[in-house]
């Protein structure tokens, strides 16, 4: 009977095992032994960007290292199980989901870009490495530009398919990591959205008690 269901088993143990990988709380680990929750302050994103400017650069560079290889690592394990192009990108999705809503922090989480970068040279070698450090380039490159994470996403993965499909000919690989690079955007794309939607919330508490106080009310 296992015979029977091929890889499957292997699969499974494949995705479990990335999620786990992708679940480890570096960020938060690395930001509580510096005093900070990194839940609370600045984004409240668990990634690099956020550690960096509510922590520190050295922190940052830490996570920003913790996360990469959390991708990378997730790769090599499916791969060591057997696993391959197309069945391959299910251990991908499930390390992103893992560093989004993580089971050692009460299900909360980072971005995804660093992950998604360790994902993508893993995948893709030297090809996946020049789109990731465009797309870091970017992001470094414009932090005081808005916005500059979905950019860093978009710019990374019109890189990697442009040599993807010039030289490396994997056309189901480059697809799936157009699908994975959606989805990390779309999920940048709502936590901008939700930060933008609480920030206001917060002006209207504060204007409006300003105005009761200044009433008499």
């Amino acid at each position: 009977m296992g015979e029977s269901l091929g890889p499957f088993p292997f699969l499974i143990f494949a995705v479990l095992a990335g999620y786990l990988i992708g679940a480890i709380p570096v960020a938060d680990r690395i930001s509580r032994r510096n005093g900070i929750d990194i839940f609370n302050v600045g984004t409240r994103q668990a990634g690099a960007s956020n550690v960096r400017k509510s922590v520190g650069n050295r922190s940052a560079a830490l996570v920003l290292v913790g996360d990469f290889a959390k991708g990378t690592l997730s790769i090599f394990a499916a791969r060591s199980l057997g696993i391959e192009s197309p069945w391959i990108l299910l251990p991908a999705i499930a390390v992103l989901i893992g560093n989004w809503s993580s089971v050692f922090s009460s299900f909360r989480g980072g971005d995804g870009l660093a992950t998604l970068g360790g994902v993508t040279l893993a995948l893709f070698g030297f090809y996946g490495l020049i789109s990731a450090v465009i797309a870091g380039l970017v992001s470094l490159g414009g932090q005081k530009m808005p916005y500059t994470s979905l950019l860093s996403i978009v710019l990374g993965y019109i890189t990697l398919a442009t040599l993807s499909f010039a030289y490396y000919g994997e056309t189901v690989l480059t697809f799936g990591a157009g699908g994975l690079a959606a989805l990390v955007l779309a999920r940048a794309m709502r936590s901008h959205m939700l930060r933008r939607c609480g920030d206001m919330w917060w002006v209207d508490v504060v204007e409006t008690d300003a105005t009761a106080e200044g009433t008499g009310h």
